[in-house]
């Protein structure tokens, strides 16, 4: 075969859409790491040399975590990890090891630190534990930006990327995505990496397509070559021939016909062939994606993650600064529905703000996080409620309260909001009584005891995202394992028509604000499981809209039915690829 014979690779395809450009490769070599004994006299210095390196690369840091603030809506999780990577340089494991490597060893810092990284993964590996695993890699990314930083190396791969350019690379970490400047790259493609990987979630944040785990991606290809990435499908086309580039322009143009088509669907009902109404809303970040909400028709907001005000700063948010962030959001939406979720981090994000009371875990996706940080910092949870009960005021409020795990934890939460009633009402403070009080059904046990929580929520959100992760024992974050994560598993979406059958039976709403709400493809089978309302990203709105006008409520339910007949993933997959129009 010619070097310049057209080639198709097939990958994973994570961020939907066709991109036509010129490739720019990512080299990712390591960097050269010089290693020399130091002077007993110069331990001190040069101690004091790796703090002024921990210094400037947490500030750099923090300036990407602005940066990754800035990204449409879906980059939290990549917003998070910053915060992570900043936390690993605040008196960790890694950095305690490297300074007793330059006391005992008497090693210069860049050297000390690399042996402390081959230690720690060595250590984690040894556990045999994909979630300690995947921190490993995180601590070389950190220890990597601190050697940069000590050999003064300024590092940007993305500084010299023409505009509308295909990226290929190894793998792209969250601190080098939030170098990329907005609206350069046309597409992402990577090796390394799954559906929740950070490059993933960049290219769906900035709605551009995407594709990982491609191996030999750059095998034969130079940049500045062409190259067609086709998000969907989960194929790259190198060397693309006239034919080939013919088709994918007609396809890009049927793209933009398409998306002007969708945008005029902005005040059109929701509602299927037979007339039944569905509730779309969409999910925000950051109070500048309010535009963004209205633009895209949405009914109100789903999903408020409130996380953003807690962030990037010494000290708690106060009553009053909560409450108006939230009263503006509600003044703007003008009617529509706010759901404020309560704050989902772990303590260890907090640690300076709570005067380290709430300690570190070992494995932060099973620890103090979510309610359970709430009630055990109560304060901190009281603060979020009466915020929000005052902004309920200006518009219809709903408090969230993720991460659920007993009927114990809501009748909690609910005291606490009868007690603030109390004392606002001592106090002057206006409010409308007691917002709706939902929770997140994001965990198996909470799925499973649906019809006992129904008795105590006035709703049900379905967080599909970690519902997915925590029945399928995946960290969706986690490469190796990353193609495992399969939201549309027998499992899950049984887990998911349970819950909707409680709410039915309990006559409160249940919505579903997970990844999967803004996939046009999962919409009827959704619908055919009992729901009815969507939070998702603005940007996916009007496709799911567009979907929901296409079928019947009887189409829908036969089409449930027929995939959870279905106990064999790849039927279920092969079922979804044909969609409703074939089934029924």
């Amino acid at each position: 075969m010619k070097n310049n014979a057209e080639r198709r690779i097939k990958g994973i395809g994570v961020s939907p859409g066709i991109a036509i450009g010129s490739a720019f490769i990512i080299e990712q070599s390591g960097v050269p790491v010089p290693e020399y004994a130091i002077p007993a006299a110069q331990i001190d210095k040069e101690i004091k040399r790796l703090h002024a390196a921990i210094a400037k690369v947490q500030k750099h840091l923090g300036q990407l975590r602005l940066k990754a603030e800035m990204l449409p809506a879906g980059a939290e999780d990549m917003a998070l990890l910053l915060d992570a990577y900043k936390g690993m340089l605040s008196g960790s494991r890694l950095v305690r090891g490297v300074e007793e490597i330059i006391a005992k060893q008497k090693l210069n810092a860049e050297a000390a630190i690399q042996k402390q990284i081959a230690a720690l993964k060595s250590a984690f590996a040894a556990m045999n534990d994909s979630y300690l695993a995947a921190r490993a890699e995180d601590v070389g990314e950190v220890g990597t930006r601190l050697i940069r930083s000590l050999l003064q190396q300024s590092y940007n791969p993305f500084a010299e990327i023409p505009e509308g350019c295909i990226i290929l690379a190894e793998e792209i970490t969250p601190a080098d995505a939030a170098l990329l400047p907005p609206g350069r790259a046309g597409g992402f493609a990577t090796v390394l990496g799954g559906a929740e990987g950070h490059a993933a979630i960049m290219a769906r944040a900035l709605g551009i397509p995407a594709l990982s785990g491609i191996s030999a991606l750059t095998h034969g290809l130079k940049t500045g070559e062409t190259v067609v990435i086709d998000g969907r499908a989960g194929e790259i086309v190198l060397h693309p021939s006239a034919p080939t580039l013919q088709h994918y322009r007609a396809e890009l143009t049927r793209k933009k016909q398409e998306d002007k088509r969708l945008r005029t669907l902005r005040d059109v009902p929701a509602a299927t062939l037979d007339g039944v109404a569905v509730t779309l809303q969409a999910n925000m970040e950051l109070p500048r994606d309010i535009d963004a909400v209205l633009d895209s028709g949405a009914s109100g907001v789903g999903l408020l993650r409130t996380e953003f005000m807690f962030m990037n700063r010494p000290d708690l948010p106060d009553e009053d600064e909560q409450y108006e962030v939230l009263r503006k959001l509600a003044n703007k939406l003008d009617g529509r529905v706010l759901t404020i979720r309560t704050l989902d981090v772990g303590g260890e994000k907090l640690a300076s703000a709570l005067g380290g009371a709430a300690g570190e875990s070992v494995n932060p996706a099973l620890g103090l996080r979510a309610v359970r940080l709430g009630l055990k910092q109560p304060k901190l949870l009281d603060t979020q409620l009466a915020a929000s009960m005052r902004a309920s005021v200006h518009g219809p409020v709903r408090i969230l309260i993720p991460m659920v795990s007993t009927v114990a934890q809501m009748k909690q939460v609910r005291f606490r909001m009868i007690q603030i009633e109390r004392r606002l009402q001592k106090r002057g403070v206006k409010i409308k009584g007691l917002p709706p009080l939902g929770a997140m059904i994001e965990i198996p046990c909470a799925a499973l005891t649906a019809d006992a929580l129904a008795k105590v929520c006035d709703f049900f959100s379905i967080g599909s995202n970690d519902l997915t992760q925590y029945t399928l024992a995946i960290d969706r974050g986690d490469d190796r394992v990353a193609d495992l994560y399969d939201p549309f598993h027998p499992a899950v979406l049984r887990l998911i028509q349970f819950t909707a059958a409680a709410g039915w039976r309990a006559n409160i709403p249940v919505a579903l604000c997970g990844e999967i709400a803004g996939d046009r493809r999962a919409t009827a089978l959704l619908m055919g499981l009992g729901l009815r309302e969507f939070s998702m990203s603005p940007l996916r709105l009007p496709a799911v809209k567009d979907e929901i006008t296409k079928f019947s409520m009887p189409q829908a339910v036969a089409f449930g039915e027929a995939i959870l007949a279905k106990t064999d993933e790849d039927e279920i997959r092969a079922l979804m690829q044909d969609g409703i129009a074939k089934k029924n």
